[in-house]
């Protein structure tokens, strides 16, 4: 049986699912009962979920939690996270409790430069080119005028444009280089139309211009497209306390576990092996509110993991020092973020989670995002110098432990007080879980 079919985008969403659970399930009734029960029953909000991608069988979902008592820059939020890692949420409430008590969190927009590229291929002189580009630098600007207009109104636009000579790199390449502020939008598709029309711009002139020869009239443009390394788009967040105040537990001397919080800092910043489940766990908190509240999460992944790595090795994105007795800890981090367009006027829950966050602005948002990050990143890196980070995971993983094995409520309750102060493992909880059975 072939499992090729022509013009499937072309059928009805019943046909999309019929074809599906027929061609790969061995009981299509009950496949196609998998999909259809994540159906909204709302048809109007099904309808627009389905519209949101191409090719739709159903909503995948993930738990939506928030994070209550983050104090920034003296303002409170409770903070919107969609993620399906048990402890994340828990986590971060429990770091933003603890900072809320020594003065909160501070945050900082140190810039919000976006960036776009032309790539071209140019068989000719590097000094003509430059040439060229000085005289007619002025006619991009005019020539997106139309497209900018707007944005310019919200103070925004297109802030530079740099010809880029990459010929030692590759034969004939180079680049139009150019910033963009994009406001409370993230930009994409203000940036990428402003550069489609560079390209044209360029070739059009390039045809025009006397200077060259005619093999290098012929500019060929490759692509056109933004780019998601955002170096020059950077927030910052950090904490700071007597280090007499680091620790809750009587057990556990503060001095103590401030500085050896600094030194699993200093190793992540140092250990590639390290710094990657180190930067994964900030991520966590990172990802969970960009996906919440309608922002591109893998553009935000792409330009993070690539700016940890602009010292040529991979290293930690936060950091932390002992300085006269006071602990910091501080995060500088790439977050090119939008409030509007896109999903934020669409996406119901989205709308309810920059609502719950007072409608912030795109720096406003940057500064939350970053601030989760580092709460994040602080709960974690406290489990692994104190109690070790499985004591708290698997005590918010035993549920899902205890629903795959579709235990009765009357079990749960068995469990969870067996395990209460007892090291906890999955075949440990499915072992007791069964002798309870028997």
């Amino acid at each position: 049986m072939t499992q090729n079919i022509k013009g499937f985008s072309k059928l009805s969403k019943e046909e999309k699912i019929n074809w599906i659970t027929e061609t790969y399930f061995s009981n299509p009734l009950e496949a196609k009962q998998i999909v259809t029960q994540y159906w909204n029953s709302s048809e109007n909000l099904q309808k627009l979920h389905d519209e949101f991608i191409e090719n739709t069988l159903t909503n995948f979902y993930l738990p939506y939690g928030v994070a209550p008592n983050f104090e920034i820059n003296g303002k409170s939020y409770t903070i919107p996270m969609a993620i399906e890692e048990s402890s994340v949420v828990a986590a971060a409430s429990k770091a933003a409790k603890f900072w809320g008590e020594r003065g909160g969190f501070k945050a900082t927009v140190i810039s919000t430069e976006k960036i776009g590229q032309v790539h071209f291929l140019f068989n000719g002189d590097f000094e003509k080119l430059h040439t060229f580009f000085n005289q007619i630098k002025s006619k991009f600007f005019a020539d997106t005028e139309a497209f900018t207009k707007n944005m310019q109104k919200r103070g925004g636009g297109i802030l530079d444009i740099q010809l880029k000579d990459k010929t030692a790199q590759l034969s004939n390449y180079y680049q139009l280089h150019a910033t963009f502020n994009t406001k409370d939008s993230m930009g994409a598709n203000f940036i990428n139309t402003c550069l489609e029309q560079f390209a044209k711009t360029l070739e059009n002139e390039a045809q025009e211009y006397s200077g060259f020869t005619e093999t290098e009239k012929n500019i060929q443009v490759i692509m056109s497209i933004l780019s998601n390394y955002v170096p020059n788009c950077i927030v910052r967040a950090e904490v700071s306390c007597s280090i007499s105040q680091m620790s809750e537990d009587p057990s556990i001397d503060s001095k103590e576990f401030a500085e050896k919080f600094v030194n699993a800092v200093k190793i992540a910043e140092i250990e590639p092996y390290r710094a990657v489940t180190h930067n994964k766990g900030i991520m966590n908190g990172i990802d969970a509110v960009v996906l919440a509240t309608g922002n591109d999460f893998r553009a935000i992944e792409a330009g993070v993991h690539a700016y940890a790595s602009k010292s040529g090795q991979y290293s930690s994105l936060s950091h932390a020092k002992i300085e006269n007795d006071i602990f910091t800890f501080w995060i500088e981090v790439p977050l090119a973020l939008g409030t509007i367009g896109g999903l934020t006027t669409l996406h119901p829950l989205v709308k309810f989670s920059l609502e719950m966050l007072g409608n912030p602005s795109a720096e406003e948002l940057m500064k939350i995002v970053a601030v989760t990050g580092l709460a994040q990143n602080f709960a974690a890196v406290r489990s692994l110098t104190t109690t070790g980070i499985q004591q708290g995971h698997m005590k918010m993983h035993i549920n899902n432990i205890l629903n795959q094995h579709q235990a009765t409520k009357e079990e749960k309750a068995q469990v969870l007080d067996y395990f209460k102060n007892t090291t906890i493992s999955h075949s440990l909880v499915v072992d007791y879980l069964e002798s309870l059975r028997k």
